[in-house]
């Protein structure tokens, strides 16, 4: 059973363009781990929103991946210094 994500992130307007950089960063590292199937981010039309989103063989892949995103940086919970709210995650299981 696969094991995937979304992630709302509302970053402050200024700092949109940082907080997508951080995102690519963290994706670009979670392609390379084991599990790894797909990893998108988005920004809402209007920006008030980064939306990310990701999916993995199984969760454990997932949870794996997750500790590389912590090393560089990446709050998985709560509000990182960018962030004017916190995050709305949803974890989803293939069926």
């Amino acid at each position: 059973m696969s094991f995937g994500f979304v992630a709302f992130h509302y970053p402050a307007a200024e700092h949109v363009e940082a907080f997508v950089g951080r995102c690519h960063e963290v994706a670009e590292a979670t392609r390379r781990q084991p599990g790894f199937l797909s990893v998108g981010v988005w920004v809402t039309p209007d920006g008030d929103a980064v939306v990310t989103t990701g999916a993995f063989e199984s969760e454990e892949a997932f949870r794996a991946a997750s500790a590389v995103g912590r090393e560089m940086g990446a709050t998985p919970d709560g509000l990182s210094e960018l962030e004017v709210r916190p995050r709305e995650v949803h974890f989803l299981v293939s069926r």
